[in-house]
């Protein structure tokens, strides 16, 4: 079950009409964030030049692609214009020993691909063929659902608050073959709406797309022509590509991928969601792509964006609370050490990758792992943070703790749901065992178990502000405030998506317990029926029921049975998904629909159940116990079919 949550998980991660002229585009939604004055750096101060990171670099990463079990990594830093550092780590084919190669060796930097896409957009922008205050609908040959009064627009698509849910249905796809045209991708997964757009951060690989197709619909060119011909060859990223599967010349230099390094290499990974997620890229490609970026979309005489709309791009555009990170347009904040910092984070099932971008420091900075290893998705920032503290040292200002600290520590406590999610569809059953569990402390602090230190242990939040807290090691910060509703939201540092307190009807410490319990009263009695009828031949007794409490018996057990095939379904479903991908595809369907079929004779049978209990009471001949156990089906009858309509097990559709 774990492996499972794990592995839809890591899906979950991968791959967030104009007028005369175009719209002035250099006047950003929101204001900039004040990043107040770095802090006086401490003693010992490293100068950042290419000998001292190479030696510190060099003395981090081959211990820790050893520790991990990481196969190959590979990290490019970029200063004022030119390339300070840019150096593979171990093997790129582990099996012929192959090495990382800078220059040579491919990798796939997942969600990073975004930065293209939106990048694509600007520049569409600019020619005033794309607003991006205007309902997408105007640019597309399908239509999004009016849901919502407001119309989702491109503003908020790049800055994940388009509303959608989350979906993984073909976000990855078995082989070449088996990838579709964009615009027939999005036509066969349109997702549901949750949230009003512009509202609620719920990071988005579909809305990502959509981006990418509209560019291409207003351009005239295939996406893939498009990137390749107006950012990859202005920027001179030769061996850089959004095409799968990858060109013949680009074939060989493709890095293998792997869980851990100490197992198999895993098949190349083909991304159905191209925009979002498909690139492949060398190190030092990324060079070229961070120093444009870094000098407002200028590169060697190349200009892919203009100044004014890079840095609009660049810029505060959606924030949670004003003290913390905000969206910027396809670019996240990062803010660490007292620098404001952008970037964004990438992820297949095998690799991991990070780009920071520091504008007043004119820094870049691009790792890519090819190996999950057995710390998760942790390496990359333990390696970005060490960096940043050695060439950004910083003090973490000391804040007194406010009075009422316990008082607000016992008002946040609670399970929290994240935005981004799968609302109305069979997905949502991930949302119950994925809930955010927040806790007060004895010492006025509050932790949770999903928001983990290097060492694992849960790390401790206090609070230094109005609702405002602080890791008391670090510099994380976890916010809280209230919706429109007046619902408590926990706001993280990263700004795709929050966590909203759960309802008691969603809370995970009722459902998991409610349906743990259930399962339980099911299997004893599938377990019980078969004992109890050996034990009635064994001392000549016989059944005393009439035809009808015979049935009502036998549809009740029935009903179990149908349960339990529900839930092993499911769980059996997503294992076998995880070896064959092309499972999370219509071709899957008719095996969910013929769960979904035992499901609903659950709930079928769960009527007789009901009313054979309430039949129970009023027959004088039943035995007491009987009585009781009857009526504890009937209840855990009752509870499951809370949990899975709660949670969306038996919807109708089936786009996840």
């Amino acid at each position: 079950m774990t492996r499972v949550l794990v592995f839809l998980c890591s899906l979950l991660m991968c791959v967030e009409l104009s007028g005369q002229g175009p719209k002035p585009a250099v006047t950003p939604k929101a204001s900039q964030k004040p990043i107040a004055a770095p802090a006086t750096p401490p003693s010992g101060t490293h100068e950042m030049t290419a000998d001292d990171v190479s030696a510190f670099l060099d003395g981090l990463m081959p211990q820790q692609l050893a520790r991990e079990d990481i196969a190959g990594a590979v990290i490019s830093v970029v200063k004022d214009g030119n390339v300070l550092f840019a150096k593979g780590y171990g093997y790129s084919d582990v099996e012929k020993k192959k090495p990382v190669s800078v220059d040579n060796t491919l990798f796939r930097p997942g969600s990073i691909s975004k930065l293209f896409t939106w990048t694509a957009v600007m520049q569409q922008v600019e020619q005033g063929k794309l607003d991006l205050d205007r309902d997408v609908n105007e640019y597309l040959d399908f239509k999004i659902p009016a849901t919502y009064p407001q119309p989702i627009t491109l503003r908020n698509i790049m800055t994940h608050t388009s509303g959608f849910e989350e979906t993984i249905q073909e976000l990855f796809v078995a082989d070449g073959k088996s990838l579709k045209p964009i615009g027939d991708y999005l036509k066969q997964h349109l997702p549901a709406r949750i949230f009003p757009p512009g509202t609620t951060p719920a990071y988005s690989n579909y809305a990502t797309c959509v981006a990418g197709y509209i560019v291409q619909r207003v351009s005239g060119q295939n996406f893939d022509d498009y990137i390749e011909e107006h950012i990859l060859k202005p920027l001179a990223m030769s061996h850089s590509t959004f095409r799968q599967p990858l060109p013949d010349p680009l074939q060989p230099l493709m890095s293998k991928g792997y869980e851990v390094a100490s197992q198999p290499a895993k098949p190349f990974e083909f991304v159905e969601a191209a925009p979002a997620g498909s690139s492949s890229v060398s190190a030092m490609d990324m060079t070229r792509f961070m120093r444009a970026h870094l000098q407002d979309g200028q590169f060697e005489g190349a200009q892919i964006l203009k100044p004014e709309t890079a840095r609009l791009m660049h810029s505060r555009q959606f924030e949670n609370l004003p003290d913390m990170n905000a969206m910027a347009l396809g670019f996240y904040e990062e803010t660490r050490n007292g620098h404001r910092i952008i970037g964004h984070g990438g992820d297949t099932q095998y690799f991991h990758s990070d780009l920071h971008l520091v504008p007043d420091a004119q820094v870049g900075f691009f790792v890519s792992y090819n190996s999950l290893g057995k710390g998760e998705v942790r390496a990359r920032e333990a390696v970005w943070h060490a960096f940043l503290n050695r060439y950004f040292p910083y003090q973490i200002p000391d804040k007194p703790t406010p009075s009422s600290a316990a008082q607000d520590a016992q008002a946040v406590a609670g399970h929290y749901i994240v935005s981004r999610r799968g609302g109305e569809s069979i997905l949502n059953a991930l949302t119950v065992a994925g809930e955010t569990k927040i806790s007060p402390n004895d010492d006025g602090t509050i932790s949770s178990p999903d928001l983990k230190d290097m060492n694992g242990e849960p790390k401790k939040f206090k609070e230094i502000g109005p609702m405002m807290f602080r890791d008391v090691n670090d510099q994380d910060l976890l916010g809280f405030k209230r919706d429109r509703d007046g619902n408590l939201t926990a706001v993280i540092d990263f700004p795709f998506m929050v966590f909203q307190k759960a309802r008691w009807y969603e809370n995970s410490a009722l459902h998991v317990p409610m349906f743990i319990g259930a399962l339980t009263i099911f299997v004893l009695t599938l377990v019980l029926w078969p004992v109890t009828a050996l034990m009635r031949r064994h001392y000549g007794k016989s059944l005393t029921l009439n035809p009808q409490q015979r049935r009502l018996r036998l549809i009740s057990r029935l009903a179990c049975v149908f349960y339990i095939i529900l839930f092993a379904g499911y769980l059996g479903f997503f294992m076998i998904a995880e070896k064959d991908i092309g499972m999370l595809s219509p071709r899957g369907n008719p095996w969910l629909r013929l769960i979904q079929l035992c499901g609903w004779l659950g709930v079928i049978g769960s009527l007789a159940a009901i009313y054979n209990a309430l039949q129970s009471w009023r027959d004088s001949q039943w035995w007491l116990w009987s009585r009781i156990w009857e009526t504890l089906l009937a209840l855990a009858c009752v509870c499951v079919i809370w949990f899975v309509f709660t949670w969306n097990l038996l919807h109708w559709s089936l786009i996840y």
